[in-house]
């Protein structure tokens, strides 16, 4: 199961990025992998104590987005993105519409994490 829900994840990416050119958006890969450890120093530094992380699963993608050529800092920057992953598929899920916004997040729900 999980191993079927990593490759759709990669075709959904790639759907994503095609759909982000297309608009005139560039990108840049931020994390797609994060051992244990690393979601767990994640999640102490922003305070948030999630260490059930889905980049530890290859279930996430951190992307950062370019508008004219300017590195969008603002969650909000991604909506058009966040708004059409979610139309890909209903485990799709975007940082955006987390209770702390994170909007260059983009995931896709395992066992009811996000």
């Amino acid at each position: 199961m999980l191993g079927e829900k990593q490759r759709l994840f990669v075709r959904l990416v790639g759907k994503l990025l095609t759909y982000s050119y297309a608009i005139g958006y560039e990108l840049t890969f931020g994390e797609a992998f994060r051992t244990k450890e690393q979601a767990a120093w994640n999640a102490q530094r922003a305070g948030t104590g999630i260490v059930n992380s889905l980049h530890c699963q290859r279930l996430a993608i951190d992307l950062n987005l370019f508008i004219n050529g300017v590195f969008q800092t603002d969650s909000a920057a991604h909506q058009p993105l966040g708004a059409y992953w979610k139309t890909l598929d209903p485990l799709c899920r975007w940082g955006g519409d987390f209770v702390r916004p994170d909007g260059n997040h983009y995931s896709l729900e395992h066992e009811g994490v996000k």
